[in-house]
Parts: structure tokens; C-alpha cells; sequence
């Protein structure tokens, strides 16, 4: 090798090292001051030892105003790439608070959108670490002009490639889009927030007194808002967390998820759940008790857990296959939907029916939730979302009916007019149009107020015409009969009827007509 060669490598290697530094020792002193990891160090945790390969590490900005002409470093403040997670491929980008803050400046945003071109083009998810204070105010509508190129790709990859974003710092006013347009959000409690505006200007505008965590922490967004899925303790465990989600998602909208290796018997009998449900109509227990009864190994990971938790979404296996789960939860205002669990659930069911994920059904549903502030808010269209998101999804879709299901909510719980493949029931199921009690009150008005008037015993009549109601209508046999059931199942076979019932389906093709794009309920 010659000395000049010697010299351009030494210079390589040199520059190398200095993009590696980002804004330099002191600046990752104080990101590590700070409880927080800098980009490097959290995409090395994210992917499989030794598979990153890094891409534009020499980019730098193109601004030459308010001196940021003396202000030019490797990489400017995201660190792009790819590697594998458990031997697959993923597409990645880690925005470098070091480096002005994370701040976003044309570079930058080119950066990203580098990756997220390249992630569409060859199938694979892509993942955003988000540290950032927000637009670059030096490079004014440029800055502007790489959030909007960012967010059209998010558009364009949405239900192509699965995105998820993980908020281990700020994110604040148009920032948060690129997120919201994401499939799922972790947050980091204490250091991470999402806002459009900040607390001052807040306080400003509206006389509100509130910090940045009040605002838009991680515990808000994962228990009011329902922005975020998931609100983690460490940036380690919200890590930890990418690792095991993407276990569950295919590549892309063209693959199914990889199969596990079962070790858990499809033919195992779960004697507890002959006995789960109460004999009390409005006694409640436990559907996370159903669930880990009947998938793999008891295993599940749950979406938005402390976001309307009258329902469940969750993913998780049976015989090794990839599902998601959507169950009512009778330990929550009793399963009741309303706006915010409806859309919770519809969002899930997207999401599944986009990226080849089987729908399974838990049903123990009274209704949807009355009261002036559901109407105001639009219930109507929020419940309309969920029975959209049913009917609109291709994928092998089987619901159990477990004990409840009246009226609209019975509907919209993936009953099999929205082209559910296989429908069980337990024997304890109680499929109708309304309770007994709503319903005699109904239809023994008139016999219940004669009775009142004469002096008769009104609650042992009301007692009697309840039990003909509910032998009669409040059973799964009703529905079995028109074939609105296929099946009513003992509940201890529940797990094996659902592993045969989706390998049965694993070669199901459904086509629908041909559209730009269906209107969804908003």
C-alpha cells in the first residue's frame, strides 16, 4: 500500500470515528446524565449482534444561515441502517439527540426517507427510534419540507410494511405525526412525550397549568389517549419489546408471520373452563383467564393493555400460528363496547387483516355503553369502525361466543354476517337481541302493569317471564339453528377447535370488489 493510500484510509477510519461520536463525548455524557441511551447504543441493543450496516454515516446539512455554516457534523442527528432481528430483516433509523438536539433539518429527513425507500423496496419493517426537539427553526420550511416528505412514506408504507416507533426522548408538534401514522408506539415513562403544543404555549393560549408530562407523557398516552400501545419502564424493556412484537409480523402484506416451534399439545384439554363462567348472568371473571387457557404455552403479548380495558387485543399463537385476539372483558365494566374500546379494537383488526393475521373472537358482550356523553362523542360512528373493520377483513376469521352477546354489539363482535369463517358458541351463550330482563320489561309491559294494578306479585311474574325468555331465546341453539352458529363447542375443547378450525383455513383466498379505497366510519 502506498503512503497516500495509507493516508486515505487512516482518513477514513479517522472520520469514521468521528460520526461515531455524533455531537461529541460531552453531548453523550449528558444524553447518559439524561437516563438515555444515544442512538448507536440503542440500535445495537435492537438488532442482532453485528448485523448493522449503516448508511449516509458522511451526510451533513445544507444550511448556511444563523451559523450553522460553522456547524457541519457526520451524519447530522440520525443514524440510518439495517440488520436482522432473530435472523430477519429489518430497516432502522435512530434520531441522535447529541447532534442540535435531534433536531430535523432537510439531511436528515432525506436520511430517513432513504431507509423507509428502502424498507418498501425490499419487504422488510421498518423501525424509527424517535429522540428529537423538533423541526430545525434554522432551516425554517425545509425542516417543514422533510417532515411532509417523512410522513407521505408512512402513508405509502402503511399496510405494506409493518412501522413501529419507539419514543425514548421529545417529540413534539409535527413530529408526532410520523408516529401517529405508524402501527404501534412504545413510550418511555418519565423521559419521553408527545404534544403538538408545548406547556408554555398551552398556558399561553388556554390558562392550563401543565408540565410536558401531564401533557403528553407515556402513562397519558397509553391510558387516556390511547396514542401509544405500549408504556415501558426502561428503554431496555421498550427494546426488548420491538424484539418480541415483530416476532408475531410478517415481512410485509405478501408473507405470513413465521411459524414457532409448538411445544404446547393442540389437543389439550382445559377442564377450568367448563367451570369459568358464573351462574350468575352479572357475576364477572377473568377473559385473560380464557385466554392463556387456550393459546400456546400461555404466552400473549397485549396491545394498548391499559387503554380501554373492557377490551382485549392481544397477539398470540396457537400451534405455533400468529393470531390476534380480540376479547370482550367481562372484569371491566363488564365488556360493555364503547368509543374508545371500539376503536381500539378496529385499529387492531386493521392491523391484522392487513399483514395476513388471523382474527380470533372472544365474545361476552351486554352492549354498547348509553349515556349522553357516548352519543355526543359519536359512538355510533366509533362502533361503526369496528363493524367496518369485520367486515372489510379477508383473514381467516373464527369467533367464540362465550356468554353475552346482544344486540348491535353481537353485530359487530365478528358475528357471521361479517363474513366470520367458523362461528363456536359454549353452551353457556346467550346470543339475542337484548337480556331477559330488557327484554320482558319490552314485551310484558302490559301484563306487568295489569298485574301492578291488581296487586299481584309483579316479581314473580317478571321472575317467570324471564326464565321463558331466556329458555327459549337466551342460548346458543337459537342461532345454531339458523346456522348463525356452526358449532356449539364444550368449553374445555375450545383450544383444539380453534387450532383445527385455522388450519383448515390456512388456504382460505376471499376477494372483494375492486375499489380505490372503501370510506371508513372517522
Amino acid at each position: 500500500m502506498s503512503e497516500i493510500q495509507k493516508q486515505q484510509v487512516a482518513k477514513l477510519i479517522e472520520n469514521r470515528e468521528i460520526a461515531r461520536l455524533g455531537g461529541g463525548e460531552k453531548a453523550i455524557q449528558k444524553q447518559h446524565e439524561k437516563g438515555k441511551y444515544t442512538a448507536r447504543e440503542r440500535i445495537q441493543m435492537l438488532l442482532d449482534e453485528g448485523s448493522f450496516e449503516e448508511f449516509d454515516m458522511f451526510v451533513t446539512h445544507r444550511c448556511y444561515d444563523f451559523g450553522m455554516e460553522k456547524k457541519h457534523t457526520f451524519g447530522d442527528g440520525v443514524v440510518t441502517g439495517y440488520g436482522t432481528i432473530e435472523g430477519r430483516l429489518v430497516y432502522v433509523f435512530a434520531q441522535d439527540f447529541t447532534v442540535t438536539a435531534g433536531s430535523l433539518s432537510l439531511a436528515l429527513a432525506d436520511k430517513i426517507c432513504k431507509v423507509m425507500d428502502m424498507a418498501m423496496r425490499n419487504g422488510a419493517p421498518c423501525i424509527g427510534l424517535n429522540d428529537s426537539g423538533g423541526a430545525r427553526i434554522q432551516e425554517g420550511v425545509n425542516a417543514l419540507a422533510g417532515y411532509a416528505n417523512i410522513f407521505q412514506r408512512n402513508v405509502m408504507a402503511s399496510g405494506v410494511i409493518p412501522q413501529i416507533s419507539a419514543i425514548f426522548g421529545p417529540c413534539a408538534g409535527g413530529a408526532v405525526y410520523s408516529p401517529a401514522l405508524t402501527d404501534f408506539i412504545i413510550m418511555k415513562k418519565n423521559t419521553s412525550n408527545m404534544f403538538l403544543t408545548g406547556p408554555k404555549v398551552v398556558k399561553t393560549v388556554t390558562g392550563e397549568d401543565v408540565t410536558q408530562e401531564q401533557l403528553g407523557g407515556a402513562t397519558v398516552h397509553a391510558t387516556k389517549s390511547g396514542v401509544a400501545q405500549f408504556a415501558v419502564d426502561t428503554e431496555e424493556e421498550g427494546i426488548a419489546l420491538i424484539r418480541k412484537l415483530i416476532s408475531y409480523m410478517p415481512q410485509n402484506n405478501m408473507e405470513d408471520a413465521p411459524l414457532a416451534v409448538c411445544t404446547d399439545s393442540i389437543a389439550r384439554l382445559e377442564d377450568s373452563l367448563n367451570e369459568i363462567i358464573p351462574d350468575n348472568p352479572n357475576q364477572a371473571y377473568d377473559m385473560y383467564d380464557v385466554i392463556k387457557a387456550i393459546v400456546d404455552n400461555g404466552e400473549y403479548l397485549e396491545s394498548s393493555a391499559s387503554y380501554a380495558k373492557n377490551i382485549i387485543t392481544c397477539f398470540a399463537r396457537f400451534n405455533g400460528q400468529s393470531v390476534g385476539i380480540i376479547a370482550n372483558q367481562p372484569n371491566f365494566m363488564a365488556g360493555v363496547l364503547d368509543i374508545n374500546a371500539s376503536r381500539k379494537a378496529a385499529r387492531f383488526v386493521r392491523f391484522c387483516d392487513a399483514f395476513n393475521i388471523p382474527i380470533v373472537t372472544l365474545v361476552d358482550v351486554p352492549g354498547f355503553l348509553p349515556g349522553t356523553a357516548q352519543e355526543y362523542n359519536a359512538v355510533i360512528l366509533h362502533g361503526a369502525k369496528l363493524l367496518y373493520a369485520y367486515g372489510e377483513a379477508t383473514v381467516p376469521k373464527v369467533t367464540v361466543t362465550l356468554r353475552k352477546s346482544y344486540g348491535g354489539s353481537h353485530i359487530v363482535m365478528g358475528s357471521k354476517q361479517l363474513k366470520t369463517d367458523l362461528n363456536f358458541a359454549w353452551p353457556s351463550a346467550e346470543i339475542a337481541v337484548m337480556g331477559a330482563s330488557g327484554a320482558v320489561a319490552v314485551l310484558q309491559a302490559k301484563a306487568i302493569k295489569t298485574c301492578k294494578e291488581e296487586g299481584g306479585d309483579v316479581a314473580a311474574l317478571i321472575a317467570e317471564k324471564e326464565q321463558e325468555y331466556s329458555d327459549l331465546f337466551a342460548n346458543p341453539y337459537q342461532a345454531a339453528k339458523y346456522g348463525y352458529i356452526d358449532d356449539v363447542i364444550e368449553p374445555r375443547n375450545t383450544r383444539f377447535r380453534i387450532c383445527h378450525a385455522l388450519a383448515q383455513l390456512a388456504t382460505k383466498r376471499e376477494s372483494r370488489p375492486a375499489k380505490k379505497h372503501g370510506c371508513m366510519p372517522t
